[in-house]
């Protein structure tokens, strides 16, 4: 289910429920450098309470957790964090239909997830 997937994807990083940008391009049907081209070309609409990229402390804790790499290895860029907002304003300047569609459907439930917590009141672990 595609929502649960959502969920599993959600972390905490600094005190706030994000999505990294790897996951919201796959998620959205869209190569990662397709999804941080959009941002940058557009990057007046992403403050820093809406997205920020990770340093290398947390890139580090991060990739010591993740088991199998999801990601094909490991990338030489440090990935995205976006928050709830920056995951809203990302269906607005992707142009893929996968990114579109949640949004003309009037269904934001992906928007939704990331402030949803698991029962113990905590985000859910990554998956």
């Amino acid at each position: 289910m595609l929502t649960e997937r959502i969920e599993n994807r959600i972390l905490l990083v600094r005190g706030q429920r994000v999505m990294l940008s790897t996951d919201l391009a796959a998620l959205y049907g869209v190569e990662p450098r397709a999804l941080v081209q959009a941002v940058k070309r557009n990057s007046a609409r992403f403050p820093e309470d809406f997205m920020f990229q990770l340093d290398e402390d947390e890139f580090a804790d991060l990739k010591s957790q993740i088991v199998t790499s999801s990601w094909g290895g490991m990338r030489r860029a440090r990935p995205y964090a976006f928050t709830e907002q920056g995951v809203a304003m990302l269906s607005s300047v992707l142009r893929s239909t996968h990114a579109r569609r949640p949004r003309e459907r009037g269904d934001p439930f992906f928007i939704c997830t990331l402030s949803q917590q698991g029962q113990d009141g905590s985000p859910r672990p990554r998956g």
